[in-house]
């Protein structure tokens, strides 16, 4: 999928079109996808403003986002579509293996190595491109105790998110080119990143569990008194939990994702053009053979992705070892049809499971 970066200064680049997009490839997730779609479109229209220096660059601000749901809720995924609809660079990194400077780990400057490495050295394509952070509230956490939401600060975490700050705030910064390079200083090369999209994510279980499940809900939709009750008690929510005020204040869309349910796992399985299902059935193809699947074979499929409690994550996984049988004799099956039923999918699955 191709997106011509000439059309963001078009009228067809709106968050209307941005949302579309996303749900031709995302399933569920409605909400998230609208806002998603909205902070995309004021966070490129501002760069095209500042960019072209018109009126109003000074007063126009980053949307950089927070993403919170669960395991498999699409999180990285919707951060994937965005960059193929908006034909920019992404980097996916893992707050986890970062550390501020002077301490084991890779330096924080990384992640924008890796937007490089992903826009193949053009520093200006690398300067409009998104870096995905999962697992942000692995750096956050406080190790709680007694049961309250009270606890120890990790440290080297803060230390992090103070790099992150920086990041968030923009301007122009000097990185490695590559990963292994970063003590060879002829190698360093400079990306201005104030038109780089920060994308944070985490599962935030704690939070799910004292606020989010209990008053509001991963796994229903919401109602719009939940919507703004949400809105009004998370950023507090977050800083106790130990995201660091300055580093909230950078971020201007907190967006919540829901657990999918078997029905929007089914969609999954079979819906979008790049789906699990597809991709087996074209492989299938290329052998000569045919591929089909009952209704009841997926729900099943879905529902034990559901049981597993992985989500979406976990839909290949099942579908490699539904069909690892077939799969190893796919030669010898040139011009048959091969039709996957309920039943099949149940052995299966007793086999795995013991």
């Amino acid at each position: 999928m191709s997106h011509p970066r000439s059309k963001w200064t078009r009228r067809t680049l709106t968050p209307r079109y941005i949302y579309q997009q996303l749900s031709r490839y995302v399933i569920g997730q409605t909400e998230a996808k609208k806002a998603v779609a909205i902070a995309a479109y004021r966070h490129y229209q501002a760069l095209e403003v500042r960019r072209h220096r018109l009126h109003g660059a000074e007063s126009l601000k980053s949307s950089h986002m927070l993403m919170i749901g669960p395991t498999g809720s699409g999180k990285t995924h919707i951060a994937r579509t965005l960059a193929r609809i908006l034909d920019v660079p992404l980097a996916v990194v893992n707050a986890t293996e970062y550390t501020e400077a002077g301490y084991y780990g890779k330096d924080v400057e990384l992640m924008i190595t890796e937007l490089l490495m992903a826009a193949k050295g053009n520093a200006e394509e690398a300067g409009r491109g998104i870096v995905f952070i999962d697992e942000i509230d692995k750096i956050a956490r406080r190790f709680y105790t007694g049961g309250t939401s009270e606890g120890e600060r990790d440290i080297r975490g803060e230390g992090v998110q103070q790099a992150l700050l920086k990041f968030f705030e923009g301007g122009k910064v000097y990185v490695p080119s590559t990963p292994t390079s970063s003590y060879q200083m002829q190698d360093y090369q400079e990306v201005d990143i104030s038109g780089v999209l920060f994308i944070c994510a985490g599962t935030f279980t704690e939070l799910a569990t004292d606020v989010l499940k209990a008053d509001i809900g991963f796994e229903s939709k919401p109602r719009a008194s939940d919507r703004l009750s949400f809105h009004i008690s998370i950023r507090r929510d977050l800083e106790r939990y130990g995201i660091l005020p300055e580093l909230l204040g950078r971020i201007a869309v907190i967006v919540r994702l829901y657990e999918l349910s078997t029905r929007e796992l089914v969609k999954i399985l079979k819906e979008p053009p790049d789906s699990v299902m597809r991709e087996y059935q074209e492989l299938f193809r290329l052998a000569g053979a045919n591929l089909s699947f009952t209704d009841g074979a997926l729900q099943l499929i879905a529902s034990e992705a559901k049981r597993l409690k992985l989500g979406a994550r976990s839909l290949r996984a099942i579908f490699e070892n539904v069909l690892s049988d077939l799969l190893f004799d796919l030669p010898s099956l040139k011009g048959k049809r091969v039709r996957i039923d309920k039943r099949f999918v149940r052995k299966r699955l007793e086999a795995a499971n013991g």
